[in-house]
């Protein structure tokens, strides 16, 4: 893990995006390349970034379509079509008519793929950050995507970037999902990184993670949130879990404080062979952020391939947790606005 931080391509702003069929057929898999740069400043921090993705469109969709987008982030020692093939999500894609967007991280910036969700760019909304979510926003603009049904999930590295981006880049998103992550700002280095994914985030990061939290502003929403981890996760302690939950929950009450505290519901086990336990955190009714703890799972992808690395065929399965709980949220679009 401690190879996993190599320094990475700063900030810049949209140029044109590229895209070509990776496969033909009924649906549509795109790959391409999206270029972004920032004229305003020939700084290295400001210097021009790319990032390679795939693009999934369910069969039949067309330019008048308006469909929900499921952003997929994966994590370490994968690519795009790994997560793609490993979540089975196309396939899902194509049951439930939505698009799946799959960014890709390149080796050029971390040597094992991973998000570098820990570096002081991202935290701050910039860098790896803010490249993604011009991405995710040149994908609404040129494809037939609902811009308030956009979704966010991630794995691993990309469950801590994901954490990252529904903070700093809420208003882009009407709901998010975390598998085996960790919380925004547990980590402000590659040491403090491998720290928090073995132990937790340390007191101190606890703190800047706060002060990061209240940097971010009154002008972020809380995002509803999903966080799904194994409790035999040896690479990235179970405990990241209920701090990630923690985190969101102090947030969303620091954002809306006339909405009162979230109330969490009693956990319930469910599920036969691989159970799980699901609890749910509400204010006025309505569930906020949810967390399931899969008994027996370690540092997988729940009921994914297991020909694979990093998935588990065994339930239950991790993509229609995740679809059942974000397609009931919607974001609002200001006239006009996306």
């Amino acid at each position: 893990m401690l190879r996993l931080l190599r320094q990475w391509s700063k900030k810049a702003a949209g140029l044109p995006l590229l895209a070509r069929p990776a496969q033909r057929g009924r649906s549509r898999f795109l790959e391409g390349r999206f270029k972004d740069s920032n004229p305003a400043g020939g700084s290295e921090r400001n210097r021009r970034r790319e990032l390679d993705y795939r693009l999934y469109l369910p069969s039949g969709s067309s330019p008048r379509d308006s469909l929900p987008l499921i952003v997929m982030l994966h994590g370490c020692k994968q690519d795009s079509l790994l997560f793609a093939e490993g979540t089975r999500m196309n396939a899902l894609a194509e049951e439930g008519r939505f698009a799946v967007l799959y960014p890709e991280q390149s080796p050029r910036a971390n040597q094992l793929r991973c998000w570098n969700w820990f570096e002081s760019a991202s935290l701050t909304g910039d860098g790896e950050a803010a490249l993604i979510a011009r991405l995710i926003l040149q994908v609404t603009v040129r494809r037939p995507i609902d811009p308030g049904r956009v979704y966010l999930v991630g794995m691993s590295a990309g469950g801590a970037m994901a954490c990252v981006l529904a903070v700093r880049h809420s208003r882009l998103f009407a709901a998010c999902a975390t598998h085996s992550g960790v919380m925004y700002g547990a980590a402000h280095s590659p040491l403090q990184a491998l720290a928090a994914m073995r132990s937790g985030p340390s007191a101190a990061s606890m703190e800047e993670s706060r002060r990061l939290m209240r940097e971010a502003g009154e002008s972020q929403v809380a995002v509803p949130t999903l966080v799904i981890h194994g409790d035999h996760d040896t690479t990235v302690n179970p405990l990241n879990a209920q701090q990630i939950i923690e985190q969101l929950k102090l947030r969303a009450e620091f954002l809306d404080p006339a909405g009162g505290a979230l109330q969490a519901s009693d956990e319930l086990l469910i599920g036969a062979g691989r159970s799980y336990l699901q609890q749910d955190y509400l204010r006025q009714g309505g569930i906020l952020l949810r967390k399931i703890m899969v008994a027996g799972l370690g540092h997988a992808w729940s009921g994914g391939d297991s020909h694979l690395e990093f998935n588990d065929a065994e339930g239950p399965i991790a993509s229609r947790l995740i679809l059942d709980f974000v397609m009931q949220y919607k974001r609002e679009i200001a006239a006009g606005g996306r």
